[in-house]
């Protein structure tokens, strides 16, 4: 590749770059900007003065502290139940020989096919029985039931993991849960913690289950926190643009932490 074929492919990144990023920056700006530039002047780009206020206002108007500790559990929960339940399906479809094997396999696939919607119904009356409503669990318990594309993505890193290992710890005894806890699991933690960083990120961004199971202020997450203050305070645009920026920055900070072992993870995957 020559300099002039390098040079084309960096700028067409960092234009494409640049799209992505330009609504940040733009919610960046305004959340340090006065209440009265965002009303009579909205489409300037830097702001008149910097009111770094803006975020201690944000934070006296919303329960912040409240509803990020609100987020943490739902967060950490979800994602110990789908690496646990996902994991362990995996491994019995990558792993283990069984009759209708692939049969079953195809089926769960098939199940990607089906809506959230489809199953919004009864599993709300179903926790609603168990008297889970209202309760932080109906969202984190479905998460231990498994769900497909994570056991698909898992299922297929296992297949990359030389059978031969797994045969050696069977001939010193191990056990098949054995096997899987000390062998796969160790040798798979860039899947996992894709699988792990694609759960938090979808539990934090979730709107739809607090929507549906949540009733009570004190349990809100960020997520649906934050469209309760949209609905509140829908003239204080500065305050929302520095609650939005307070409420995207843990996700940013994240995977800048764990970019390495998230893109090993999905570069991996499906390697044999």
């Amino acid at each position: 590749m020559n300099k002039a074929e390098m040079k084309w492919k960096w700028m067409v990144l960092l234009c494409v770059s640049g799209m992505f990023l330009l609504p940040l920056l733009l919610m960046l700006l305004a959340s340090v900007k006065p209440a009265e530039q965002l009303t009579s002047d909205p489409y300037t780009l830097l702001p008149d003065r910097v009111l770094l206020e803006n975020y201690r206002d944000a934070l006296e108007t919303i329960p912040y502290v409240k509803y990020l500790a609100n987020s943490i559990v739902l967060c950490v929960g979800s994602v110990v139940g789908t690496v646990i339940s996902c994991s362990l399906v995996a491994y019995g479809f990558a792993r283990l020989k069984w009759r209708g094997r692939n049969l079953m396999f195809a089926v769960m696939i098939g199940t990607m096919l089906l809506p959230w919607h489809v199953t919004m119904i009864p599993r709300f009356v179903l926790f609603s029985e168990l008297g889970l409503y209202n309760h932080l669990a109906a969202i984190i318990l479905p998460t231990f039931l498994g769900d497909a594309f994570y056991i698909f993505l898992l299922r297929q890193f296992f297949l990359s993991i030389p059978e031969e290992i797994s045969e050696a710890a069977r001939l010193d005894g191990l056990s098949e849960l054995g096997i899987y806890w000390r062998i796969i699991l160790p040798l798979s933690k860039p899947a996992l913690i894709t699988v792990a960083m694609f759960q938090l990120v979808a539990s934090w961004n979730d709107f739809s289950g607090p929507l549906l199971y949540l009733s009570d202020h004190e349990k809100f997450p960020l997520a649906y926190g934050l469209e309760q203050f949209v609905s509140s305070y829908a003239d204080q645009t500065h305050l929302l643009m520095a609650a939005s920026v307070m409420f995207t920055l843990p996700m940013i900070i994240l995977f800048f932490v764990a970019q390495k072992s998230f893109i090993r993870g999905i570069t991996m995957t499906g390697s044999k």
